[in-house]
């Protein structure tokens, strides 16, 4: 699958200097405190504007196995001075992935108290390992075990239109059989979707949280969270070593500081590690097949780099 290419075929051609030969800014680990794990890309419905190009049929990230999962654990949690503290996972829609529920055990039956997160449609796959979920939950506790429920809108219209028809009252059914049981669920939408202000969109969220008995604080930036656009159809400026200063960010809060994610790509002995989520088949962010490996300097040197974790200032995690 050919990675995202900008409008401006001048841009994001150069890891080191942007188009005006401004010197590309770098982001250099600080620390693993997440690992995330795509667990393939297959998913059970289609949207519209998937970053990752899930669906039914795409299988260009294969399925991670549990002893796969395992052995990344393992080296994780033996560097040095590296104190991993959560574990994602994401798809694709992850409980498509038969060792989902062994994984997530794997991951809170560690020593340390890690954290497990799993991103997921809340549909038919997830409802089918409701049985695993509630083991889970009575032996290791709610608290370290958290659902993130992708609901692009508080509209079911506007979320079906990205997602199909009759998928935000799935969804919704899937969130609520969550809240019922007990387990820490959060919510993802998307902070331009609708073309209302982060103050609507919350407001939008807290009613429909408020009239489905869901207890989630809508003003809450961690149980809701609202993801920024990613429009590959619209430009973005590029991200130089004088942008931190300006925009008042710095280095270390984008997730390629404190984040990789290990894929395993068709057909391919083993998997290999990535630099964040939202780049697993660009070649330039794959960054070896260790962790240890991985754990080197960064160049932003893709249009998601600048719309999502710069100039969006989001993170996939907490």
């Amino acid at each position: 699958m050919p990675p995202h290419r900008p409008l401006d075929p001048a841009k994001f051609r150069d890891p080191r200097l942007t188009a005006r030969g401004e010197p590309r800014a770098v982001v250099a680990p600080l620390a693993l405190r997440t690992l995330w794990f795509n667990t393939g890309t297959l998913c059970n419905i289609t949207c519209r504007g998937c970053y990752i190009e899930s669906s039914p049929r795409n299988d260009t990230l294969s399925y991670l196995t549990l002893a796969e999962v395992e052995a990344f654990l393992d080296e994780a949690q033996a560097l040095p001075g590296t104190p991993l503290r959560e574990v994602g996972f994401t798809g694709g829609e992850p409980f498509l992935n038969r060792d989902l529920p062994a994984m997530l055990r794997a991951v809170l039956a560690r020593p340390g108290g890690l954290r497990a997160l799993v991103l997921t449609n809340a549909m038919r796959p997830m409802r089918r390992r409701e049985r695993e979920l509630r083991a889970l939950r009575d032996e290791f506790g709610a608290a370290r075990l958290v659902l993130r429920v992708s609901l692009d809108h508080y509209d079911a219209a506007l979320h079906d239109l990205e997602r199909g028809a009759g998928s935000f009252a799935r969804a919704l059914d899937g969130l609520l059989w969550l809240a019922r049981e007990g387990f820490t669920v959060h919510v993802a939408g998307r902070a331009g979707f609708g073309g209302e202000g982060e103050a609507a969109l919350r407001a939008g969220y807290a009613r429909l949280f408020a009239a489905h008995g869901i207890p989630l604080d809508a003003a809450d930036p961690v149980a809701l969270t609202l993801f920024p656009e990613m429009d590959a159809t619209a430009d973005v400026p590029e991200i130089t070593t004088a942008c931190w200063g300006l925009l008042g960010r710095r280095p270390d809060s984008a997730m390629c500081a404190t984040a990789r994610m290990v894929v395993k790509r068709k057909g391919a002995p083993r998997p290999v590690v990535v630099a964040c989520t939202l780049l697993p088949h660009d070649p330039q962010f794959e960054l070896g097949a260790t962790l240890a490996a991985a754990l080197r300097p960064v160049s932003l040197n893709h249009p998601h780099c600048a719309r999502f974790c710069v100039l969006g200032g989001a993170a996939c995690s907490r």
